[in-house]
């Protein structure tokens, strides 16, 4: 495993990235509106534009401040940084997508608790950064350790912003 603080670090635009559309949010949803065959939507009203495009904009720029200071000993470069930074960000806001997505298909409405709003984000931020991270990235322990965070500071994260009246569910 990898030493505690860079762990930590890597994670910055994961978790920048996955907050800030609670405070950045609003507006159009991301999904149009649109209605599937299902009869639910394609993500909700939970998923907007502004909120999309802003946390893409807030992890990139937390990582890229990271990048400015520390030099993660997962990426070659500074550059290379960088741009992972978005790719983490982008990656996060997809995946959250993709878990609204799957929570709709498997009928669970607006508002209501589902598993893989947990995780999901983290493992599509995950694989898209593949191709740019260091494979010492990707040991057992390290990806352990990332899904034991995650699992403890998002449902703790989203306790707190409820009772910070940032959101209408504690999850």
């Amino acid at each position: 495993m990898e030493p505690l603080l860079d762990l930590l670090l890597f994670l910055i635009p994961i978790y920048v990235a996955n907050s800030s559309p609670v405070v950045l949010g609003g507006g159009a949803p991301l999904d149009f509106g649109l209605v599937l065959p299902d009869g639910n939507r394609l993500l909700g009203n939970g998923k907007t534009i502004r909120g999309f495009l802003g946390g893409i904009l807030a992890g990139t720029v937390a990582g890229g401040m990271t990048a400015v200071f520390y030099q993660s000993p997962f990426f070659p470069n500074t550059e290379m940084q960088f741009i992972g930074a978005f790719v983490l960000a982008f990656g996060t806001l997809a995946g959250d997508a993709m878990g609204s997505f799957i929570k709709r298909r498997a009928g669970v409405g607006w508002g209501k608790p589902f598993m893989l709003d947990t995780i999901t984000f983290l493992i599509v931020a995950l694989v898209l950064v593949y191709p740019l991270a260091s494979a010492r990235l990707y040991e057992p322990l390290n990806l352990v350790f990332f899904g034991a965070l995650t699992l403890i500071i998002h449902p703790l994260a989203n306790l707190l912003a409820n009772r910070a009246g940032l959101k209408n569910v504690p999850w």
